[in-house]
This record gives structure tokens, sequence and C-alpha cells, in this order.
């Protein structure tokens, strides 16, 4: 039998707290070059102390580079969204791992790889974030590995056709439950367990060792009277592959989930990206980065005015006036069937204050969006300053503006706000610039010349 030090590996930082598990929610920071000189784009960004990007990015952002880490098998830790030195090392690991330079910090070359790397783990295992029909609590599911389910007043269970993996969500009534006395009781039943580790806090429990020819995971928690567990069992020889889950589960679970949280203050200046339409100084960007300025500025332009927009589909149309040397877009419609690359200016704190215009690559898919919405969802998700970004197919063709919007994602202790992207057709953004008076006059194939920096400053 294997020793019982990956227990400590998996469990010893993991489970400290409960956090939401955002293992959909991808964000590549960005940088690039200035739209007004067209010189070549540098391969990483400055070097800046590790501390400080981190510092710089949302709390979503944060969240979902932690859990990228950890489905690539990099990060150990609780999926907390706070900046560490846990997640700095297991940075510098994945880039020694890819045969790059240890800085601690991602370029967008290297985030864009690491969300791709992600995603295909969590498609392999079929993971999804489903309500426990019973319980109502919210659990992070290797759908592919379990596909079995059986549920019972008691709880419900998940397994694979074999029973080298099985997942328990039980449920029972206890008088004065205490997270010491549930783990102490966890530890003897079954009989046979040996256990490699235990964390015993106010608010839940965590054991995880042997069982038989198994590892086995507990986390479990109360609420007055209702004490509810998570039991994780699978075959040592699958450790590579559900190590990962069993920390992406861990942050998922929630146990007694709660209303959504409500949406972050605004920021008092936002940076966004946008998109130079007309000779005439016409500028289509993101409408939530421009909702509630004081003053809008195009960077290397100046002063812009919101002239319209359309709430259906996020989208604003603002106007510079006296630009000389624009060069708009032609905007006639490319495909989105392939893979695209989202042109865009990322915020200045993500690239040591440059004003860059740089290019990541991204997937639209249908999944998660209403028919005839005329939007698709973007993977990965857009770093800080990309939103209002336009996207463009293999041919160098237009097919959408890419927008970050919030949503709420199903977290540990509760709902929790975070974004998603998405890309708004090309013909819903010809309709609407056309609907006011903008004359679709751009003959440029170039989008990096046609994108700009949207700086919306607030009270």
């Amino acid at each position: 039998m294997r020793p019982l030090a990956w227990a400590t590996s998996i469990s010893a930082t993991l489970l400290l707290g409960v956090s939401p598990a955002l293992a959909q929610l991808s964000t590549p920071p960005s940088s690039g070059v200035k739209p007004k000189t067209g010189a070549a784009v540098p391969a990483r960004p400055a070097a800046q102390p590790p501390a400080d990007p981190a510092n710089a990015m949302t709390a979503a952002q944060r969240l979902a580079l932690q859990s990228d880490l950890a489905w690539v098998g990099q990060y150990n830790g609780a999926i907390t969204g706070e900046a560490s030195a846990r997640m700095v090392n297991a940075i510098k690991a994945y880039q020694k791992l890819k045969g790059g330079e240890p800085t601690g910090v991602l370029n967008p070359q290297e985030r864009s790889a690491l969300a791709d790397a992600a995603r295909r783990k969590q498609e392999a295992v079929g993971w999804k974030i489903v309500t426990d029909p019973v319980t109502g609590a919210k659990i992070g599911l290797p759908t592919k590995l379990v596909p079995q389910q059986a549920s019972d007043a008691g709880g419900s269970k998940w397994s694979s056709p074999t029973g080298t993996v099985q997942i328990l969500l039980a449920r029972r009534k206890e008088a004065n439950p205490t997270t010491a006395a549930l783990a102490e009781r966890e530890k003897k039943e079954p009989a046979g367990r040996t256990v490699g580790y235990t964390a015993v806090k106010p608010d839940f429990f965590v054991l995880s060792g042997a069982q038989e020819q198994k590892k086995f995971y507990v986390r479990g928690t109360f609420r007055g009277d209702e004490v509810r567990t998570l039991t994780i069992l699978y075959d040592q020889a699958m450790e590579s592959t559900l190590d990962p889950v069993v920390i992406a589960m861990s942050s998922a679970f929630a146990a007694f989930p709660t209303a959504a949280a409500a949406p972050p203050p605004r920021r008092t200046v936002d940076y966004g990206t946008g998109l130079v339409v007309s000779e005439d100084g016409a500028v289509v960007t993101d409408r939530e980065i421009v909702d509630g300025c004081l003053a809008i500025t195009i960077g290397g332009f100046g002063h812009a005015d919101r002239v319209a927009d359309d709430k259906a589909h996020g989208l604003a149309l603002l106007r510079i006036y006296g630009a000389r040397g624009l060069r708009p877009l032609n905007l006639a419609p490319g495909s989105a069937k392939s893979s695209l690359d989202i042109v865009g200016i990322a915020d200045p704190q993500n690239q040591g204050g440059g004003s860059a215009v740089s290019t990541v690559k991204a997937q639209a898919t249908a999944q998660g969006t209403s028919a005839g919405s005329g939007e698709l969802s973007l993977t990965p998700s857009l770093g800080l300053g990309f939103s209002g970004a336009p996207a463009m197919d293999a041919d160098s063709r237009f097919t959408g503006l890419a927008l970050a919007k919030q949503a709420v994602v199903a977290g540990a202790t509760s709902a929790v706000p975070g974004t998603q992207a998405v890309l708004v057709s090309a013909a819903v953004v010809r309709d609407f610039l056309t609907g006011n008076g903008v004359g679709l006059d751009g003959k440029s194939a170039d989008a990096k010349a046609a994108t700009v920096r949207v700086i919306c400053v607030r009270k």
C-alpha cells in the first residue's frame, strides 16, 4: 500500500476554508503593442514583483487561476481567490514544467495555455456543478467518471460502473452536534479506515487517508441538528486523475447553499477596449465599461461622448471628434466556428502600466446561450481591459465583439458573482451601428490598428 503522504499534500492547506469553485472561469491577462505605432508585440510583459499582478487581479480571476493550477496538478491549496505565496509558487512550478522561466507571473500565452489545459482536464472527467436532488446541496461532480446515481431520504450516491470511484452525500439528524464529535465518529465508521490527515474547525471538519485499497476523503458540516457529509472513495491507481478532482470538489461543496451575493462595487477608473468603426470617429465598445462615467477618454485621442447604447446586447456607441488618421475595421462578417483571435488592450495594472494591443485565443460555442440571442459563449474568459475587444476569425474577418458579463457562479458556501465571456455577433454589431446612423466605411483588415483603449472615470 502506498504511504499516506498524499493525504497531507491534498488536505493540509486545501481544507482551511470553503470557497467557490470557478473551474469554468479562466481569465488570461494580456499585453501587446501601442495602437498608433503597430510595433511588434513583446513576448512577455515587463518584469513585475509577483505579488503586484496577483493583487491587481479580481477575486474571480484569482479563483480561476488557482482552479486552473489545481486542475493541472500544480496547486493543492484552498481555492479562495486570495493572493498568496502558495499561488505564486504554483505558477513557478507550472512555468518550469513547461520549460519557461519561473517568474511567478504568467504572460498571456502561458495563461491561455494553462486555461486550455485545465479545460481539457475538466472535459475529460465531465466536470459539472450540480444540485443534489435530496438535500439541495451544491456539489461538483466528475460526471463521466460517476455516471450512476441513486438517491433516497438519506442522501445521494454517484459511482462508476465498476465501483472504482464512489461519491456519497449523506444527511442525518443529530442532537447538539459539534465538528470534533462528528470527526471522531467518522474516524471509526466504517471500520478499517486509516486516517492520515485530520482538520477540525468550528464549522467543518476534514478527514483523509486509506480505506482498504482505496483513498478516502470526508468533509462534513452541520446546521442546527442536521449533519451533512461528503465522502469520496477511489482506487489508489486513479490518484493522478482523481487528486485534482478532489481539490475541486472540496472547494465546490456547499452543504447548505445561501442566496447569491451582490456584485462587487464598480471601480473608480475602469478600462476597456473599443473598436473604431468609421473614419469620422465612431467607436463601439462594452456598455458596462462606460456606464455611470463622469468622463470617457479614448487612449491617444482624448474625450469621447456616449451617443447610443443597446441594453439587450451590452453595446455602446462612442464618438471622438477631430481625430485624424483613423483606420476603421472592415466589418464584413466572418465565421465564429473556428478558433478566434481576441484583439484588445489589457488593464494597465495587468501589463505594468502599458497601453499595448495584444491578441489571445478563444473558442466560441452556443453552450449556455439562448437561441436567437445573437451571442455565443467564449472560452476562456476575458482578461481585465479586454471587454469590448473585436474577435477575428482565421481569415482576419470580424466575427463580433467580445464582452465580459456578470454571471452568478455556484460556489462553496453561496452563489458568488463572477464573469463570463460572450461574443456578440458581427450581424448584431452591424445592425446596432447602422441603426444609429454609422456609415460602415471601414476597409482595413488590421484589427490592431482599429483597436483603442476606453477609459471611464467615475465618482
